[in-house]
This record gives C-alpha cells, structure tokens and sequence, in this order.
C-alpha cells in the first residue's frame, strides 16, 4: 500500500509539474488555434486559458499536496527498510538519508525527467492531458483563488505593483509558428502570399537601411548641370522611373528627377529636382518608411561612417520587403552564382548575404554589423577592393577572386580549410 501511493504521488508531481512547463513553454497561438475547433477538446482548452495565473497556481498546489504526501509515506519506507537491514543511526543521519534518498527520487522521476519531456512536446501533450488538468483545475479552483488573492492584496500593499498576469501571446510566439509551418512545407509546395507576407512583416523590425539599399557601385546617377537631352537618353538607356542627381561626385548626392517630370519639358535638370533625405547605414527601415512618409520624399540617401554616400533607399525597396520582390518590364534578372564545386570548395556572387551562405552551407562565417554580404566581408579585412586572379586568406576561409572591377567583387572561388 506504502509503495502504491509513493508511486501514485510520483505519477501525479510528475503529471502538475509537467503540465506546469508545458502551459508556459506551448505555443500560444497554436493553442488559440485550437480553441477555434468548435469541439469537446477546444471548449476545455478555452477553459483551463481563461485565467492562466490560475490554472498555473492550481498546477502548483497539486504539485505540493503530491509531494507532502509522498514525503511522509517515503520517510516512513525509507526508515523500515533501513530497521530491515539492520542501519541504525542517529535521529539527525536518518532525517539527512530520508532527505537525501527521497529528493534524489522525485527530481529524478517527477521534476527533471518530466519538465524535460512535457518542455520539448508542449504543443501535443497539454492538448492530451486536457481534460485531466481541467478537473484538478477545477478541484484547486478555490484554493488557487485564495492564495492568489493573498498574493496580489502583498503585492498592492506592501510593492504597490498589480499581480502579474501571463500574456496570451507574444510576436516571438507568433513567429516562432510562422516558423513551424513554413517548415512544413515541401520545396515544389508554393507558399501562400499571406503567410510570406505575415513572415516579412515580422522580420521587418530588424531590417536595417544597409541590408535592402541600392549599393554606391550600382546608382546610376547624372551630373545636376549636364543637360536635360542627357538625362532624357539615361532614362531610355536604363529604364529607370527615377535617376540621382549629383554635383561633381556620388558623395554629393543633391536630389533625383522623375522620369515623369520630363513632359513638363523642363529648360534644366534644375528645375524639376526632386529633394533627397539623409539615413545613416544603421538606421531600421520601419524608421526610414516613417521619415520618408512623413516628409513625402521617395528617396533616401544612404550614407556612412565617414558622411559618403553608401547606397540609396526608395519606398519601392522598402515595400518590397514586406510583398516581395515588385518587378516591371525594365527590371532586369540578376542571376547571383551559388555553386558548390566539390567537398569544401564553393563559388558565390559576391553580393549574397554572409547569413544566407551560413544557415544555407552551414560556413560559420564570421557575421559583424560593419558588413551584411560575402563581398562586404572580404573588404573589410583586406582594407581594399581586391582584383582578378588575387587570392585572399582569412583564417580558414581561401578566396580566388574570379570576377572584379576598380569599384568591386563580383564572383569568388571559396575553399574551406581547418
């Protein structure tokens, strides 16, 4: 009988710590899914998550009572098989051995084990154990609304602070199964727009104006006093909608002009300039959409450490963040090489992101806010922009430089060497 309820305790501290980490580690909104199902299991769901400070202090007062009660029939156990035996110790060495011998047991069997099982398959098991939880959640209703009363007139009183409240779910929560999804789906499965879209938008925070602009080596730009004849073939020439003005170099960017501005048929660029602002390189977009909305400008100027110009930003670039990739008949498919030659060996664009090559080909290439491209890398421990047939080592990554101009990288041989 001693055993049985010893084994029963366990079972059931095991079961409310469990549970315990399983309410708090599950997805949230995955739980909030579920609760939508409109059957016997979400109606229980929706229940035991209507007040979650409770259902977690109803968890841990079964887990106490279980414990007190397996403590006393575990000392008696413990006490009978040492008379058994023939141990006979002092009243102080047997209260140490009971201590011992029965805290051994229940964080084996009921605290680390369990928190570890119900912690990794959260999701699954608060959803079987549903019912379960909900009667002892009802059983410890009162008890856990008393304690929880106790503990709130405490923290009013004495902290002047309201009780603390468990949130039902947080935006790393909802990415987190954005996340789970995605990874779900075959790579010959499209992925719905709305999910993509969904995914973007909460990725979008972390952006920086460095890591979606126009790079200085591709702005296409006219001086502010060559003449309009000039710009009107640039914009036929390249096809872009806008064009940079700049006077004597592209680090004295003045404005841009609108290809729609030339049937005003303007007398100078002058005169149908369109105003540029001014973003440092570690500005967050969200920042820059703002400033750009605000000041109603569509473009803004990129600029360095240094005050140069390193790149430009337009609402377009922005938009495209959060709806993919916008294209129209002049938009031209830049084909960027990532290519693996052999064991070790691999040849990229220089242009492809440094945390792309990483969680894609598993590199470990260092990543630092002073670059954000495999090109950005290179430079920044040579100090230079490299040429054709140089070969560059840094620690175990080799470069040949296959493809380069005066202005920058454009294709690398990588071998990987420890």
């Amino acid at each position: 009988m001693e055993i049985s309820i010893i084994i029963i305790c366990l079972i059931l501290a095991a079961f409310f710590s469990g549970m315990e980490i399983a309410f708090t580690s599950a997805n949230k909104i995955y739980l909030e899914i579920e609760k939508k199902q409109d059957d016997f299991l979400s109606r229980i769901l929706t229940k035991l998550t209507e007040n979650p400070s409770k259902f977690i202090a109803a968890m841990l007062i079964g887990n106490n009572v279980a414990l007190v009660i397996y403590g006393f029939f575990m000392g008696d156990l413990i006490l009978g098989w040492m008379a058994h035996f023939g141990f006979i110790f002092s009243d102080w060495w047997n209260i140490l051995i009971q201590t011992l011998l029965a805290a051994f047991v229940v964080l084996l069997t009921s605290e680390f084990f369990p928190k570890v099982f119900f912690q990794i398959y959260a999701n699954s098991l608060i959803k079987i154990l549903a019912l379960p939880a909900y009667l002892f959640y009802r059983l410890f209703y009162y008890i856990s609304t008393f304690f929880i009363w106790i503990a709130d007139f405490v923290l009013s009183k004495f902290f002047k602070t309201e009780g603390n409240q468990i949130h039902l779910f947080s935006r790393i929560e909802l990415g987190n199964y954005i996340t789970e999804q995605m990874s779900t789906v075959e790579e010959d499965e499209e992925v719905d727009s709305e999910i993509q879209i969904f995914q973007n938008a909460l990725q979008f925070s972390n952006v920086k104006a460095r890591d979606i602009m126009t790079p200085r080596t591709e702005i296409v730009d006219i001086d502010l006093f060559d003449t309009v004849d000039d710009l009107k073939a640039l914009f036929i020439e390249t096809g872009y909608s806008k064009i940079i003005i700049s006077q004597n170099s592209l680090d004295d960017i003045v404005g841009y002009v609108h290809s729609f501005d030339l049937f005003k048929k303007p007398s100078t660029i002058k005169s149908v300039l369109m105003t540029v602002e001014f973003v440092p390189e570690t500005i967050l977009i969200k920042d820059v959409l703002n400033l750009l909305i605000k000041k109603r400008k569509n473009v803004a100027v990129v600029l360095d450490e240094y005050g140069g110009t390193s790149g430009i930003v337009t609402i377009e670039d922005i938009v495209e963040e959060l709806f993919g990739e916008i294209e129209d008949e002049h938009d031209l498919d830049e084909e960027l090489i990532e290519e693996e030659i052999g064991e070790g060996k691999y040849l990229f664009s220089t242009r492809l992101d440094v945390e792309y090559l990483n969680e894609t080909y598993r590199l470990m290439i260092p990543e630092e806010d002073s670059y954000g491209t495999l090109g950005g890398f290179i430079v920044y421990h040579t100090k230079e922009i490299p040429q054709k047939g140089d070969k560059i080592v840094i620690d175990k990554f080799h470069f040949s430089i296959q493809e380069a101009s005066n202005k920058k990288i454009e294709l690398v041989k990588l071998t990987i060497k420890d």
